[in-house]
């Protein structure tokens, strides 16, 4: 009977332990922090990580990173997680996304959680440019993450082989043009095996570096409250009338569009001598390529200019308050300058915080890939990417009205003319 007696209060003491345990467990605080992957590498590994490692000074906080595609992707899933009332915590959002995020009222302002002088340090620590593109309406919507201007990749062998300096870049267009033209190479049949330069201008990405090639002739395409458009600046035009040119005219580029998704590729398999591409593909070029390369801020027709991209870190503001307390707990973690500097060696990105690059870890990287740097010191002539209200809608307009240009279907003229009406369009509600 005691026997009998003891194993009662033996199991009951063990159901009840279990349900302590179970209940601990239950009380942690859930962050669902979706993310996309934009460049190449095992990212989601680091990500991982990350996460393991927050915990780990977190135990009370769970964070369950969701791989959620392209950043287009990451954003259509975060939309419609939030409208069923079932929000990720936390989302690495395009930068560009603010003005749709905000009028959807899905995101709520970081600095409603950011109370503490150390917090307000925090603020202060990121470089002014990629704060801007973060704050409307005297609000920080959202802390920069992974963040990149656009520059040029160039195969140094390619250009020795040409008789070019492998040490210098082109710097102009019209340098770009020449450069191009000496590194074509054909087979015996006239087929064009190795192209001069590759601009991406597929949907997703014709918008951004379009953006750069209008700021190098002096132009912006929108202004900075989102509500207007100016496709139809000739200077615009002009920008667009020479991209379409590499192809038509000079026969450096890829007829048609060249794909963002191959680009990286296309250089490796040095099937295109110059690309145009994200700071954040260096650690995947610098991996896999089996030639010399060089990273050169982008060249200038009046100056030299690029733009600026990557995406951000947004609270939802459907998630319940504790969750979002921890989620901004997550995104200093992820934001300090320590994981930051990792993340530009891992992936390539810019880290957008100064203190980061005066991690041991990010000058002993410069110090061994010097290209590393020259992102860092191109945001100073870079401008901020396409953004406006309805930016779905409005960056389809300009994005349809690149790839019937690069197309032939239209005029740069033309196409550009038909992009500005149906931006105005869309705008009209949000003009004061």
């Amino acid at each position: 009977m005691k026997s009998a007696t003891r194993r009662t209060v033996l199991a009951a003491a063990a159901a009840f332990a279990a349900a302590i345990t179970a209940g601990a467990a239950q009380a942690k605080t859930q962050v669902m922090f979706y993310y996309p992957i934009q460049v190449g590498g095992p990212l989601t590994q680091v990500i991982d990580g990350y996460v393991a490692k927050f915990k780990a000074a977190n135990p009370d906080i769970e964070v369950q990173p969701v791989y959620s595609g392209n950043y287009i992707d990451t954003t259509t899933k975060s939309l419609t997680a939030a409208k069923s009332g079932k929000p990720p915590t936390v989302a690495v959002l395009l930068a560009t996304d603010i003005f749709t995020l905000i009028d959807e009222d899905v995101v709520q302002p970081i600095d409603d959680f950011a109370k503490t002088p150390e917090d307000k340090a925090w603020i202060a620590g990121f470089m002014p440019a990629f704060l801007k593109s973060a704050q409307v309406d005297g609000h920080l919507w959202a802390a920069p993450f992974q963040r990149s201007t656009a520059v040029l990749y160039y195969n140094k062998k390619a250009f020795a082989e040409a008789g070019l300096d492998p040490h210098k870049p082109p710097t102009t267009w019209d340098d770009m043009v020449k450069a191009g033209k000496a590194v074509l190479k054909k087979d015996d049949a006239g087929k064009t095996t190795r192209w001069g330069v590759g601009i991406p201008g597929n949907v997703g990405s014709a918008q951004w570096l379009f953006g750069a090639l209008a700021a190098q002739n002096g132009a912006r395409l929108m202004n900075d409250a989102g509500t207007e458009a100016y496709l139809t600046d000739p200077k615009v035009v002009e920008a667009l009338q020479f991209w379409v040119d590499l192809s038509k005219v000079h026969g450096i580029h890829p007829p048609g569009i060249q794909e963002w998704g191959t680009t990286p590729a296309d250089f490796l398999e040095q099937r295109i001598a110059m690309v145009w591409t994200t700071t954040g593909n260096l650690t995947n070029i610098g991996k896999n390529a089996t030639f010399d390369f060089g990273l050169a801020p982008y060249p200038g027709k009046v100056s030299p200019a690029s733009v600026l991209g990557g995406g951000n870190l947004y609270i939802f503001s459907g998630a319940p308050q504790a969750e979002k307390e921890a989620g901004f707990k997550f995104i200093k973690f992820l934001t300090s300058d320590e994981t930051l500097a990792d993340w530009a060696i891992q992936t390539g990105y810019v880290a957008p915080r100064d203190g980061a690059w005066e991690q041991p870890s990010l000058k002993a990287y410069v110090a061994k890939t010097p290209a590393a740097e020259v992102a860092k010191k191109q945001i100073a002539v870079s401008v901020p990417e396409f953004s406006t209200h309805e930016n779905n809608r409005t960056t389809k307009a300009l994005n349809d009205a690149l790839a019937a240009a690069l197309t032939g279907a239209k005029t740069p003229a033309q196409a550009l003319a038909d992009g500005q009406a149906e931006i105005d369009r869309i705008l009209k509600p949000y003009k004061k």
